[in-house]
């Protein structure tokens, strides 16, 4: 609130004293105008330790040191500081004032290495600034407003947003046709915002006639000056010291610090201070480049430090050239850009793979996983479905083969609208190509009366089709698939066999891969080579009961009958039992409805009334 206070009555001190002069002695206004509430522009806290470290400054300039006296301050008189500022050519009027003396005495005295730095730099932008000014046809001291703007700093940027050495608001910036984007900022590019600033401050000097107002409206945009003018009353032709109480705080330091910034670069030497001189010319030269290249490649390809690319193109924010949207201009020492024109591929081709950009990529489906077995990939497949009319959530859950909870969670709603498409993820079992397996030996097969040829036989077969899922072996019998027509199986048939097919845990002691003899498709030949060792050797009943063992204890039982011999034809057309080997997960009723049977018949044909199976088992299903 005090704040605001001291600057209504300094305006209205200042009002006072401007309506009080007449137009003849307004000259006497311009020398005698004070300001004790005074707003320094931003370049004046310029960090100037940082500026030293700027890469130009350490490599291409140095301290004039012992050139211009001892470096101790001096005190001009006012008609010292009159009589320079009226010396100097200049088409824009320069008066002096206590604003204006205030701000020289800024310069020269208390920001003394400002302006020693400032110097240093202005070896290269002020050629720069002079051709853009030069092309438009304006004063040449217009060149020393980007000191009271950014201080030379090409990437300073404002508090309120303006960036560049010409501090171009966005608006402004777009308005005069300069490109802003994610990767290239021309406010920043000493060359085209210099054309920019150059013929933004003619069309303002066409609009008011007036370098004073044309530079006030440069600062604080022609509208705050155009009210200020409409505040200062009707009248003659205004100038800036005339609207000066009625313009914004800093716009009235402006043009004060216009005048002593020309001054302080025209007289430093009167103040003893040692400017940087550059201690070697830095010759630039521009090419067009139409291809995107990154700085790095440059530096790495050319030799050059990166810190000089970035000095000599701060337009470029992100350390890259688009030159693949259109051609963009790269700014190298004058020696090092015929290099580039000769190596641009090699330069491009350097480090491709760090720097390349995918043009088309698809979008993952979902993630995907191998199965706990190892055998399945499963992956999520998203479907995507339009609601229809009498949609429900269970009914596209049973659809899609999914749950309801995870449609909506899929799509963050919890009702259903007509027309609206929703996504469902889905889960897709593929099965996974197998590595060649080495084949491992058959397992020894306990001793019993059948030939150990038979044996090795049956094993030697379930090896062989242990890789697969659904396995078809021999011919079976005559017998019927289940037990209850079985009639004329005896148990003593099944001795030998039984033995070799592992039991179901927690079973009847019965097995669910063959668990009677009339379901091997060898019982025949197993049976009638039995009967013909009994009937030739004619053994006692000791050896035959020593050669019988079996694997499970049965009571004595007379000698099996032998089975009438088939025909080799009636073999050939028999039908061949199938078996499933079982996975992780299954059960009976799974493997039930995968082969279109029942539990009950799976139970009958492996003779048992148990359900649990293990990893690995065979099972007969057909």
């Amino acid at each position: 609130m005090n704040k605001i206070f001291r600057n209504i009555t300094t305006a209205l001190s200042l009002a006072a004293s401007v309506a009080g002069a007449t137009a003849a002695d307004i000259l006497s206004v311009r020398d005698t105008i004070t300001d004790p509430h005074i707003v320094y522009p931003a370049s004046f806290e310029a960090d100037t330790h940082l500026m030293m470290q700027n890469w130009y400054m350490q490599n291409y300039t140095e301290l004039a040191r012992g050139d211009y006296g001892s470096g101790s301050t001096v005190e001009p008189t006012d008609e010292e500081l009159i009589q320079r500022l009226m010396s100097m050519p200049t088409v824009i009027e320069m008066p002096f004032n206590s604003v204006v003396k205030s701000y020289i005495k800024m310069y020269v005295d208390r920001r003394r290495s400002l302006v020693e730095n400032m110097l240093g730099m202005s070896t290269y932008y002020m050629p720069i600034f002079e051709q853009a000014l030069e092309q438009e046809g304006v004063p040449m001291e217009l060149k020393y407003l980007p000191i009271i703007e950014s201080a030379l700093n090409p990437n300073a940027v404002s508090p309120a947003g303006a960036t560049g050495l010409w501090q171009f608001m966005l608006p402004t910036a777009r308005g005069l046709g300069m490109e802003i984007n994610s990767l290239v900022d021309e406010r920043r590019d000493p060359i085209r915002s210099s054309q920019m600033a150059a013929r933004y401050l003619k069309q303002l000097h066409d609009i008011y006639g007036d370098w004073s107002l044309a530079i006030a409206a440069y600062n604080c945009g022609p509208g705050n000056v155009n009210k200020a003018i409409r505040r200062a009353g009707d009248g003659e032709k205004k100038d800036f010291w005339e609207i000066y109480p009625y313009l914004p705080a800093e716009t009235r330091g402006y043009l004060p610090g216009f005048i002593a910034a020309n001054y302080a670069m025209n007289y430093y030497d009167k103040h003893n201070i040692s400017p940087a001189l550059a201690r070697r010319p830095i010759v630039t030269d521009s090419v067009y480049v139409k291809k995107r290249v990154y700085f790095q490649q440059i530096a790495d390809v050319l030799n050059i430090p990166i810190e000089e690319i970035r000095t000599l193109n701060p337009q470029y924010r992100q350390d890259v050239i688009p030159g693949d949207i259109k051609a963009y201009p790269l700014v190298l020492p004058s020696h090092q850009a015929l290099c580039y024109i000769i190596s641009e591929d090699s330069i491009v081709a350097h480090d491709a793979a760090k720097y390349s950009r995918r043009g088309v990529v698809e979008p993952s489906t979902g993630a995907s996983k191998i199965s706990d077995d190892g055998k399945y990939i499963i992956t999520e497949e998203v479907k995507f479905h339009k609601v229809k009319k009498g949609d429900t959530f269970s009914g596209l859950a049973r659809r899609y083969g999914v749950t309801a909870a995870s449609i909506k969670k899929a799509n963050g709603i919890k009702t259903l609208r007509r027309g609206r498409t929703i996504k469902i993820v889905t889960i897709k079992k593929t099965l996974k190509p197998e590595e060649p397996k080495v084949e491992t030996p058959a397992e020894t097969v306990p001793e019993t009366t059948v030939p150990e040829t038979t044996d090795n036989s049956d094993n030697k077969l379930m090896a062989e089709n242990s890789a697969d899922d659904t396995v078809a072996v021999e011919p079976e019998t005559d017998e019927p698939e289940t037990p209850d027509t079985d009639d004329d199986t005896d148990a003593s048939e099944i001795q030998g066999e039984a033995s070799d097919v592992p039991t179901v845990a927690g079973g009847t002691g019965k097995t669910l891969s063959g668990a009677t003899a009339a379901d091997d498709p060898s019982a025949d030949a197993v049976r009638q080579r039995i009967q013909s060792t009994f009937n030739s050797r004619k053994q006692s009943p000791a050896q035959n009961a020593e050669e019988t063992t079996d694997a499970t204890p049965k009571p004595e039982q007379p000698a099996a009958k032998p089975a009438a011999a088939k025909t080799s034809k009636e073999k050939d057309s028999a039908p061949r039992p199938v078996y499933h080997k079982v996975k992780q997960g299954e059960t009976l009723s799974k493997i039930a409805r995968r082969y279109g049977t029942t539990v009950k018949k799976l139970q009958r044909l492996n003779g048992t009334d148990g359900s649990k199976l293990r990893i690995g088992q065979r099972v007969r299903v057909k």
